[in-house]
């Protein structure tokens, strides 16, 4: 007697999560317009169908997978901006930790928001303006902190704090740069510790 034809089985599903980490480290490697869906789908092992019908577009997942990587790291930071160190203190630990974000021996060098999409296609204007947005978040974010320390009298009543906060912005974008043209952690601090020298205000506690 012949056997029952078994039947096969429904093909793996792909997480959700682990789908966003693999389309991440993807844009992070090649950027948004030099990863096409086909590497994607590609690197994800799925068809284009089932990339659509889970993230929409490769427009959204970008957009998704960027707040889910950045996720990770900016509970931390914030963790470190908010505490009840001192302003330059917790200014230093920022920086220092966004240096070593930028150089992990086992992920892409930089950081998917400071040098994504800052030069891009018409048509993909729309995730320029994604990035831009995270980026003008982060300075406010720092804004905040020093308008805090203006209010703790570690800074001076004068200091303009948007313009402190932005120059510090830069030399975040600036790590990012140089650490994708190889820069190491150690170059990195370095440069830290210059640009902490332009601290206006009081250092210690």
């Amino acid at each position: 007697m012949n056997e029952p034809a078994r039947k096969r089985g429904r093909p793996r599903v792909l997480d959700r999560d682990v789908g966003l980490d693999i389309a991440a480290r993807l844009f992070w490697e090649r950027g948004y317009e030099g990863t096409s869906t086909a590497d994607l789908t590609k690197a994800m092992g799925i068809n284009p169908p089932t990339l659509y019908s889970m993230y929409g577009s490769k427009e959204e997942l970008y957009r998704q997978a960027l707040y889910f990587s950045i996720a990770r790291e900016t509970s931390r930071r914030m963790e470190i901006l908010q505490s009840d160190l001192p302003a330059y203190e917790a200014l230093s630990r920022y920086l220092y930790d966004i240096a070593d974000g930028d150089t992990q021996p086992d992920k892409p060098p930089g950081c998917m928001v400071s040098t994504a999409a800052l030069q891009h296609a018409e048509e993909n204007a729309a995730v320029a303006r994604i990035t831009a947005a995270l980026r003008e978040a982060s300075v406010q974010t720092l804004k905040t902190r020093f308008d805090r320390a203006v209010e703790e009298d570690e800074l001076p009543p004068t200091t303009d704090t948007d313009t402190l906060a932005r120059f510090y912005g830069a030399i975040i974008q600036g790590m990012s740069a140089q650490a994708c043209d190889g820069a190491c952690n150690a170059l990195l601090k370095r440069l830290i510790d210059v640009a902490l020298t332009a601290w206006p205000g009081r250092r210690g506690t």
